[in-house]
């Protein structure tokens, strides 16, 4: 766990404060970004990184959940009914979208734009860690939206209605900047300023944000292996083995010293459990899904307890289908599984944002497609470890020895040898490894391969699980002239451009 203090979050934020734009000044036309008033990168990073981090915590992981058929909602509850009927409309999930613009992608551009008028600091390792991030958020961007601002956004009040690039773009010139993040920490001068505590990340640990670039690649390489663009892959992927920095090494998590405190709780954790340590509302209305408690229980994964806890009544593991007609006798919150000690471990919890489960899963498949060298066995030792990283993340006991003896059953889809089809496999544990954590990834995933196979869908929907969100009305409002023309059924037919 980080040890920097909060109270020292709480400083950054004030300072922030003073430079930072509101959702009005995005529209001020006299302001101009590339003149910076009061603030300085290292006052500036801990604020995106932790609104980053926040998001992917809350907004994306819950909906992630729910798409990928992890969580249901109890029949004592009308909360969550978006989730069984998959009526998405423009006004669900906005601030996906204007987060990412309006907080996160603003301050990470003051960062770049930043010159120190001494010219006495060099600010490299902040610039390379901006690219980073908005690396990762573009791409998720990219992946629900489909076509987004680019090229001409985060430049405020110098283009406040920007165009938006066509998806592909987006995805390349991602990967093109992640390159040149990565050349910007190996060729900075010795006179580099280090942010050390200032990144709640990595502590300014350089080395980890080089593989941390590299993984994010990796993961957008891996998602355009449906477009018939090996050449391109490879090409890549020799960009990344020449840069000699690997893939994580340790998991991508936040923590900038979260607290027990009022709004200084990891996020999370506070989306569920209340400083008091009272469940929020969001904790009694959140439930395990009947398919995935069935699919744990069935085989036989000691995970079952870390990430769903036994009912109160009964102490059972009992998850409920994804509707709004549940019956009430034996389906209401205090008869099914809540969110287990695995994933709610405390107050000042790391807050994951991409584990090394996760970056081993990339790498496996990287490897069956034969984009990263080794072949079957390679991928093979890659897939067993990061079932063993999930069973650590999530506080198994013994979780070496518990994940061998897990990978080793006789089980397609668990045991690697017995799997027919490798890209299912890894899909499917890979799913289980991301619940509670990154599973907007999972839904993605679902959308790209379709696997895990099997998934239901509510019987409340039209039939068709969402491939993607609808534009925000805020935006529709905002840059009418720019946004993609868009209907209701797009949520479920205009699939992204690597489908």
């Amino acid at each position: 766990m980080k040890t920097i203090k909060m109270k020292k979050v709480i400083l950054f934020l004030f300072a922030l404060a003073l430079v930072s734009v509101s959702c009005n000044d995005f529209l001020d036309v006299n302001e101009n970004p590339n003149d910076p008033a009061i603030s300085t990168p290292s006052l500036t990073l801990p604020v995106p990184q932790q609104s980053f981090a926040a998001l992917n915590a809350r907004t994306m992981t819950y909906l992630g959940n729910f798409l990928a058929v992890n969580w249901a909602t109890p029949s004592n509850w009308s909360a969550n009914s978006i989730f069984s009927r998959y009526d998405f409309s423009a006004d669900d999930f906005a601030n996906i979208f204007e987060t990412s613009y309006l907080e996160i992608f603003k301050d990470l551009t003051y960062i770049e734009n930043f010159e120190d008028p001494t010219g006495a600091i060099d600010y490299s390792y902040y610039k390379a860690i901006s690219k980073i991030i908005k690396g990762f958020q573009y791409q998720l961007l990219v992946d629900i939206y489909g076509d987004v601002p680019y090229s001409e956004a985060n430049l405020r009040g110098d283009n406040t209605t920007p165009k938006y690039d066509d998806a592909e773009t987006v995805y390349k010139a991602v990967i093109d900047e992640l390159a040149v993040a990565v050349e910007l920490i190996q060729n900075a001068p010795d006179t580099a300023e280090n942010p050390g505590d200032q990144d709640i990340i990595f502590n300014g640990d350089m080395d980890h944000w080089i593989e941390f670039a590299n993984n994010i690649k990796l993961r957008m390489l891996v998602r355009l292996s449906n477009t018939g663009q090996t050449s391109y892959i490879n090409d890549q992927i020799a960009s990344i083995n020449s840069n000699g920095g690997g893939f994580l090494s340790i998991a991508a998590a936040a923590n900038p010293g979260y607290s027990k405190d009022t709004n200084k709780q990891s996020p999370f954790w506070d989306y569920f459990v209340l400083p008091s340590g009272v469940q929020q509302n969001r904790g009694d209305f959140t439930v395990a899904s009947e398919h995935t408690i069935a699919f744990l229980t069935d085989n036989s994964d000691p995970r079952l307890s870390r990430l769903y806890k036994p009912s109160a009544t009964g102490s059972l593991f009992k998850g409920a289908v994804q509707s709004t007609v549940l019956p009430g006798v034996g389906f209401t919150s205090n008869d099914l599984s809540k969110v287990g000690p695995g994933l709610l471990v405390s107050f000042d919890q790391d807050q994951i944002i991409m584990s090394l489960a996760e970056s081993l899963f990339i790498q496996a498949e990287a490897t069956v497609r034969g984009y990263l060298s080794g072949g079957d066995a390679a991928a093979k030792v890659l897939y067993e470890k990061a079932i063993e990283e999930s069973f650590i993340q999530l506080g198994v006991t013994d979780p070496e020895t518990e994940a061998q003896t897990y990978y080793s059953q006789n089980i397609v889809n668990i045991s690697w040898d017995l799997s027919p089809n490798k890209i299912a496999a890894i899909m499917t544990q890979k799913w289980i490894a991301l619940n509670g954590t990154s599973s907007i990834e999972s839904w993605i995933d679902l959308t790209r391969t379709g696997f895990p196979s099997g998934l239901p869908i509510p019987a409340e929907s039209n039939g068709d699980r969402p491939v993607r969100l609808l534009y925000p009305s805020s935006e529709l409002s905002r840059n009418a002239n720019n946004v993609p023309p868009q209907s209701v059924n797009d949520v479920f037919t205009n699939n992204p451009f690597w489908k």
